[in-house]
Protein backbone atom coordinates (compact mmCIF):
# COMPACT_ATOMS: atom_id res chain seq x y z
CA UNK A 1 0.00 0.00 0.00
CA UNK A 2 1.40 3.39 -0.97
CA UNK A 3 2.11 5.93 1.71
CA UNK A 4 1.72 9.65 1.54
CA UNK A 5 3.75 11.82 3.89
CA UNK A 6 4.19 8.87 6.22
CA UNK A 7 0.48 7.97 6.36
CA UNK A 8 -1.01 4.83 4.84
CA UNK A 9 -3.74 5.30 2.26
CA UNK A 10 -6.99 3.57 3.06
CA UNK A 11 -8.28 1.00 0.64
CA UNK A 12 -11.63 2.07 -0.90
CA UNK A 13 -13.28 -1.25 0.04
CA UNK A 14 -12.39 -0.73 3.71
CA UNK A 15 -13.77 2.81 3.61
CA UNK A 16 -16.98 1.54 2.02
CA UNK A 17 -17.27 -1.19 4.65
CA UNK A 18 -16.80 1.34 7.46
CA UNK A 19 -19.45 3.64 5.98
CA UNK A 20 -21.86 0.72 5.66
CA UNK A 21 -21.30 -0.29 9.28
CA UNK A 22 -21.84 3.30 10.49
CA UNK A 23 -25.05 3.62 8.47
CA UNK A 24 -26.30 0.30 9.83
CA UNK A 25 -25.53 1.38 13.40
CA UNK A 26 -27.32 4.69 12.85
CA UNK A 27 -30.37 2.82 11.49
CA UNK A 28 -30.39 0.55 14.55
CA UNK A 29 -30.22 3.56 16.89
CA UNK A 30 -33.15 5.25 15.12
CA UNK A 31 -35.12 1.99 15.24
CA UNK A 32 -34.36 1.68 18.97
CA UNK A 33 -35.55 5.23 19.65
CA UNK A 34 -38.74 4.48 17.75
CA UNK A 35 -39.37 1.31 19.76
CA UNK A 36 -38.68 3.03 23.09
CA UNK A 37 -40.94 5.94 22.24
CA UNK A 38 -43.78 3.68 21.10
CA UNK A 39 -43.41 1.54 24.23
CA UNK A 40 -43.08 4.29 26.84
CA UNK A 41 -44.71 7.50 25.72
CA UNK A 42 -48.29 6.31 24.96
CA UNK A 43 -48.30 4.41 28.26
CA UNK A 44 -47.00 7.38 30.28
CA UNK A 45 -48.89 10.22 28.60
CA UNK A 46 -52.47 9.82 27.40
CA UNK A 47 -52.04 12.36 24.55
CA UNK A 48 -48.87 10.81 23.13
CA UNK A 49 -49.13 8.71 20.00
CA UNK A 50 -46.85 6.20 18.30
CA UNK A 51 -44.25 7.50 15.85
CA UNK A 52 -42.76 5.98 12.73
CA UNK A 53 -39.11 5.56 11.70
CA UNK A 54 -38.72 8.97 10.05
CA UNK A 55 -40.30 10.77 12.98
CA UNK A 56 -37.84 9.00 15.28
CA UNK A 57 -34.97 10.19 13.06
CA UNK A 58 -36.37 13.73 13.23
CA UNK A 59 -36.58 13.46 17.01
CA UNK A 60 -32.91 12.46 17.22
CA UNK A 61 -31.88 15.35 14.94
CA UNK A 62 -33.98 17.80 16.97
CA UNK A 63 -32.40 16.61 20.22
CA UNK A 64 -28.95 16.96 18.67
CA UNK A 65 -29.67 20.53 17.60
CA UNK A 66 -31.22 21.53 20.94
CA UNK A 67 -28.91 19.75 23.35
CA UNK A 68 -25.67 18.90 21.57
CA UNK A 69 -25.28 21.06 18.50
CA UNK A 70 -22.09 23.05 17.89
CA UNK A 71 -20.19 21.59 20.82
CA UNK A 72 -16.98 20.80 18.93
CA UNK A 73 -16.96 23.77 16.56
CA UNK A 74 -16.48 26.55 19.11
CA UNK A 75 -13.94 24.66 21.18
CA UNK A 76 -11.52 24.53 18.25
CA UNK A 77 -11.96 28.23 17.53
CA UNK A 78 -11.04 29.20 21.10
CA UNK A 79 -7.98 26.97 20.93
CA UNK A 80 -6.86 28.59 17.64
CA UNK A 81 -7.25 32.10 19.05
CA UNK A 82 -5.17 31.17 22.10
CA UNK A 83 -2.21 29.94 20.02
CA UNK A 84 0.89 31.92 19.29
CA UNK A 85 1.86 32.63 15.68
CA UNK A 86 4.53 29.92 15.83
CA UNK A 87 2.06 27.33 17.12
CA UNK A 88 -0.41 28.24 14.38
CA UNK A 89 2.25 27.85 11.70
CA UNK A 90 3.28 24.47 13.12
CA UNK A 91 -0.34 23.28 13.10
CA UNK A 92 -0.82 24.49 9.51
CA UNK A 93 2.27 22.55 8.42
CA UNK A 94 0.98 19.44 10.19
CA UNK A 95 -2.37 19.55 8.40
CA UNK A 96 -0.79 20.45 5.07
CA UNK A 97 1.23 17.24 5.22
CA UNK A 98 -1.86 15.11 5.82
CA UNK A 99 -3.39 15.74 2.39
CA UNK A 100 -1.76 13.64 -0.32
CA UNK A 101 -1.00 15.29 -3.62
CA UNK A 102 -2.09 18.75 -2.50
CA UNK A 103 0.47 21.37 -3.46
CA UNK A 104 1.74 23.74 -0.80
CA UNK A 105 4.41 26.42 -0.52
CA UNK A 106 7.21 23.95 0.25
CA UNK A 107 6.24 21.65 -2.61
CA UNK A 108 4.54 23.69 -5.40
CA UNK A 109 4.58 20.79 -7.88
CA UNK A 110 2.46 18.63 -5.56
CA UNK A 111 4.93 15.75 -5.75
CA UNK A 112 4.49 13.11 -3.10
CA UNK A 113 7.28 12.40 -0.69
CA UNK A 114 8.88 8.93 -1.02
Amino acid sequence: MKTCFGHRRRHPAITLLKMTVWLALAAVVVWGVMLLWNWLMPALFTGARAIDYWQALGLIVLCRVLFGGGRGRWKGRRRWEGMSAEERQKLKQHFRGRHCGRPDEANPAGDQAP
